[in-house]
């Protein structure tokens, strides 16, 4: 019975090792080239630190549907912002707009580990 009982132990920490791995591991998100990059954060946020190369098209701004409507419809767009909440609202508005080829990064920390794009300042 004890046997079986470390065997089980074992078994669970090995289980629970390779699930918090898992959880660990940062999604890769393909750049192409030719995409927009778009930080939806406000321009203050903006300034403290962007990905290099990424617009910044304030999601908060109040003409954001305004702002964004003048990129292509069918573009390619990778979007980003402080945690990922507002990324996902304009990736969801862009959407609805008829853009096609839109990802979520998230927030700008878990965009740039996933894009290999840098964290810049101007």
């Amino acid at each position: 019975m004890r046997r079986i009982r470390l065997a089980l132990a074992a078994l669970a920490a090995v289980v629970l090792a390779t699930s918090l791995a898992a959880c660990s591991a940062t999604p890769s998100v393909a750049v192409p080239e030719g995409a927009v990059i778009i930080d939806v954060r406000t321009p203050d946020e903006y300034a403290e630190g962007h990905l290099e190369g990424a617009i910044n098209v304030n999601l908060q701004s109040g003409s954001f549907e305004q702002q964004i409507a003048e990129q292509p419809l069918d573009g390619t767009y990778i979007v980003y912002c402080r945690t990922g909440n507002r990324s996902a609202q304009a990736v969801s508005i862009m959407t609805d707009l008829g853009f096609t080829d839109v990802t979520d990064a998230g927030g700008v920390s878990d965009a740039s580990a996933a894009t290999g794009i840098p964290i810049v300042t101007d």
